[in-house]
């Protein structure tokens, strides 16, 4: 056999490794950070533009009745990476790493090193993948270190209260802590007195921006083989940090009241502005992701997949109109009417956008209503590229209802077992949800019913006449409720009444 001939079938080799590489179906999640179900355009928002997100929606699906894993950052992420409910989630609150493991400084509790990601799965494939944004499943050196877990590319804030500043001191990329700002600004300030300047609390790089440039090589980089990229953006959580163009696009008159940092995080001088800034912001990203595509003529095997880690800020201390942080969700109607906010198990909490995009399979414009939620999203992702499942996932695949196939009909419940904000639990079974709040206070608050197909906002509490599905509800959540000593939620016998 000649060098020539050699040469020549190995090149046919390449092609067809090549070609089946082409096969595969990709994915992009992006992750919003605390951004309401009413924040967008596609979901009734009327003073924020987000065309890139409408237009996205209206080229696949859009749902109604999604739900996030829990109602913070932290154990919101591990449902949705590990695809086991708060019920058997490792971690369920936002603990920070060092009140159980002194060595870290920064960083959140670790995922174990038994724990199974949907990202390991997809590496172990053969996938190239990469995550960059905010992590909060473990510092570096854990664990949960993001490269333990499935991710050849981490690039972006490990910790979630370094997050809390668009312009910190550092970023990770992998195990190498990169300095990106050698005078950052702080995520916590007061300022009582005197005038509130933009520029004060402007730094010189805008973390944003770093993490976006860095999906947008990766996307480039990878069009040839298939891949797996999480982007967990930052926006709109707070601080209100975004550049002084992006504000200036909202009207002045929007803000008669500057926010001094009362409600904790930074003063800002046009807190409503920049909140909508934000979005804007978030917008503009996903819009650069989706040309990306483009650009790598990855388009058509790509599922894109956009939803948010909890709903949008909650109020804080009383005495001021302010939420935490100076954002103001009932200027923007950012839940649409739906009660509560995030830390809360109510609709407003947990309820949030989702937006799937693959064309060919996924039929553009749709609406659908099925009711789904995080732990759905490791079983779904699985089924459409065709990779095996690890056993004990809490969810249900959502892939034949995104091609095509009648609304799912569930068979498992949806369950959140909250230990944090007074302690919290929640069970949604077809159309009642069951709630009990303040568990982990001397005065447990009774059990509440809600038929969400006839009363979305939560108003109508139908306990007094639903004695049976609480009790089998209770049992059911009992059994579904394993033992997590760090993330305890005691669930008192009777009603609570």
């Amino acid at each position: 056999m000649t060098l020539k001939t050699t040469l020549a079938g190995l090149g046919a080799v390449l092609l067809t490794v090549s070609a089946l590489a082409a096969e595969k179906l990709n994915v992009v999640f992006i992750l919003a950070d605390d951004l309401g179900w009413g924040e967008l355009g596609c979901y009734g928002q009327e003073k924020i533009p987000t065309p890139n997100l409408d237009r996205l929606a209206s080229e696949g699906m859009r749902f109604t009745q999604h739900y996030s894993g829990a109602p913070v950052c932290a154990p919101s992420r591990c449902v949705l990476m590990t695809g086991r409910h708060l019920g058997h989630a490792e971690v369920r609150g936002n603990l920070q790493a060092r009140t159980r493991f002194p060595e870290f400084t920064e960083g959140q509790f670790p995922l174990s090193a038994s724990a199974v990601t949907v990202a390991q799965v997809f590496q172990q494939a053969g996938y190239v993948t990469g995550a960059m944004g905010k992590w909060g499943l473990g510092p570096v050196g854990s664990t949960g270190d993001p490269n333990r877990k499935g991710f050849d590319l981490f690039f972006g804030y490990n910790c979630q209260a370094v997050a809390h500043s668009y312009y910190p001191p550092h970023l990770w990329r992998n195990a190498d802590k990169i300095v990106i700002n050698r005078i950052p600004v702080p995520g916590h300030a007061k300022q009582p007195e005197g005038e509130v300047r933009l520029e004060d609390w402007l730094g010189e790089t805008y973390a944003p921006k770093l993490m976006l440039a860095e999906a947008e090589k990766f996307i480039a980089s990878h069009a040839a083989k298939p891949f797996f990229l999480y982007l967990p953006f930052i926006e709109p959580h707070v601080a209100i940090h975004p550049p002084r163009e992006s504000v200036e696009r909202f009207p002045t008159e929007w803000d008669p009241q500057v926010y001094r940092g009362e409600n904790a995080y930074l003063p800002h001088p046009r807190p409503r502005a920049g909140y909508a800034a934000m979005i804007h912001d978030l917008d503009q990203q996903v819009g650069r992701i989706l040309a990306a595509l483009e650009q790598a003529g990855v388009v058509d095997r790509t599922l894109v997949v956009f939803t948010s880690d909890n709903g949008p800020t909650h109020p804080g201390q009383a005495g001021t109109a302010f939420h935490i942080g100076g954002a103001d969700p009932p200027f923007f109607n950012s839940t649409a009417g739906l009660r509560g906010y995030k830390g809360s198990v109510y609709e407003g909490g947990l309820r949030v956008p989702l937006i799937v995009r693959l064309p060919g399979r996924i039929r553009a414009g749709t609406v659908n209503d099925t009711p789904c939620y995080f732990a759905d999203w490791f079983p779904t992702l699985c089924e459409a590229a065709g990779l095996p499942m690890p056993d004990g996932l809490d969810g249900e695949s959502l892939w034949p209802t995104l091609t095509g196939k009648p609304t799912l009909r569930r068979t498992k419940p949806m369950v959140w077992v909250f230990p944090e904000y007074g302690g919290q639990v929640a069970v949604r079974v077809d159309d009642l949800k069951l709630v009990r709040q303040r568990l982990k206070t001397p005065k447990p608050g009774p059990w509440e019913v809600y038929n969400l197909a006839q009363d979305p906002a939560e108003l109508n509490d139908l306990a007094a006449d639903r004695a049976g599905f609480i009790r089998e509800t209770e049992a059911l959540l009992r059994r579904e409720t394993s033992e997590n000593p760090s993330f305890n939620v005691p669930l008192p016998e009777g009603s609570g009444e």
